[in-house]
C-alpha cells in the first residue's frame, strides 16, 4: 500500500487571532490519513508560540516569524521553505478549508502524475451573505488565465507538489509592489509549466472584509498590475485580457483620486475592448458620479471584485 503523503500548509498572518485560530483548526480538522504539518508565518506582527499547542498526533502546528521580504510574497516563501510535506498547500488567516477539501485535492493530484498543482471553488462570504464560486472546467491552462483572473483560484485553494514549488515553477515572486497580485501571477507562472487542475466544488470559505490587505491601497494595486504588464509580454495575444487589467489600473487611479491617469487608462482599455465595464466603472468614479467604495461594496455582495 503506498503510503498518503505529507502535506504542509503556510498560514501567513497579521493581527488577526482570533480568526488565524479558526482556518488552523479547519486545517487540523481535515480528513487525511497522512502527516499535516501548519506553518504560521507571522509577518510585521508578533509571533503567538502558544499556537502550538493547537498540534495533535500527525497534526503538527509551528510559528516562525517572516525572514524575507514583508508581506504576503516573503511570508508565503518563508513558511514554504519550512515545510517538510511532499505537497504543500497555502490558506490565509482569514479564511477556512471545508470538509473534504483536502482529500479531495490530494486524490485529484494523485490522479493526475503530470500535474503539479491543484485548486478548487470558493464559497464567498461577505456582509453576511454566502456566494459560491466555482470554475467550471477541469483544467486550466495559461490562455485561460491571460483572458481572465478566474479569482475562483483563490490561494486558499492552492495544493501543489513541493517539488516543482521549490524546483519547478518556482516560489512566490517578492518583487512585485506591496505583495498584490502575487497570487495571480503565481498562477501563471504555474500554468506555464503545466495545465493547473480544478475541482468544481466550494471547498474553501473565503471572507471579504474591509480588513483585507488590499483594501483601498489604490496607488499599490495600480502599481502592481503594471508590473504584471510588463512581466508577461503574453497579454499582448490576448487584447481582452489585457483591457481587463488595465480597466483595473484605471478604476484604482480614479479610486486614489488621480483622474488624469485614470481617464488615460480607460481609454487605452476600451481601444482594446469597448465592452471592457472596468473602464466605465473608472470614468464613473473619475467623474465623481459614483464612490469607489459603493462599487466595490456592490460587486462584493455579489461575490465579485473588480
Amino acid at each position: 500500500m503506498i503510503a498518503a503523503p505529507s502535506v504542509g500548509v503556510v498560514v501567513p498572518t497579521r493581527d488577526r487571532p482570533q480568526l488565524l485560530r479558526a482556518a488552523v483548526r479547519a486545517i487540523l480538522d481535515q480528513e487525511h490519513p497522512g502527516a499535516i504539518e501548519v506553518v504560521v508565518v507571522h509577518d510585521r506582527s508578533e509571533p503567538d508560540p502558544s499556537l502550538a499547542e493547537l498540534s495533535r498526533p500527525g497534526r503538527r502546528v509551528r510559528v516562525v516569524r517572516n525572514d524575507r521580504t514583508p508581506g504576503l510574497a516573503g511570508a508565503r516563501n518563508t513558511g514554504a521553505l519550512a515545510v517538510d510535506g511532499e505537497l504543500v498547500a497555502f490558506c490565509d488567516d482569514d479564511d477556512e478549508w471545508l470538509p473534504g477539501k483536502l482529500a479531495a485535492q490530494v486524490a485529484a493530484l494523485a490522479a493526475a502524475p503530470h500535474a503539479h498543482f491543484v485548486s478548487c471553488g470558493i464559497r464567498v462570504n461577505y456582509d453576511g451573505r454566502h456566494v459560491d464560486r466555482v470554475l467550471d472546467l477541469d483544467r486550466v491552462t495559461l490562455a485561460d488565465l491571460l483572458r481572465d483572473r478566474l479569482t475562483e483560484l483563490h490561494p486558499s485553494t492552492f495544493l501543489m507538489r513541493a517539488a516543482a514549488l521549490r524546483d519547478g515553477f518556482g516560489l512566490v515572486d517578492e518583487d512585485i509592489p506591496g505583495s498584490y497580485a502575487e497570487d495571480y501571477e503565481f498562477l501563471l507562472r504555474a500554468a506555464r509549466d503545466a495545465p493547473l487542475v480544478n475541482l468544481p466544488i466550494p471547498y474553501v470559505l473565503v471572507r471579504w472584509h474591509p480588513r483585507s490587505y488590499f483594501a483601498q491601497r489604490w496607488d499599490t494595486i495600480a502599481a502592481a498590475l503594471q508590473w504584471l504588464l510588463d512581466r508577461y509580454p503574453e497579454f499582448a495575444a490576448q487584447p481582452a485580457g489585457r483591457a481587463r487589467v488595465t480597466g483595473q489600473i484605471a478604476f484604482a487611479r480614479a479610486a486614489a483620486g488621480q483622474r488624469r491617469d485614470a481617464v488615460r487608462w480607460a481609454r487605452q482599455t476600451l481601444r482594446r475592448n469597448p465592452r471592457e465595464p472596468r473602464a466605465y466603472l473608472a470614468l464613473a468614479v473619475a467623474g465623481r458620479m459614483v464612490r469607489p467604495d459603493a462599487v466595490l461594496r456592490a460587486l462584493h455582495r455579489r461575490g465579485r471584485g473588480v
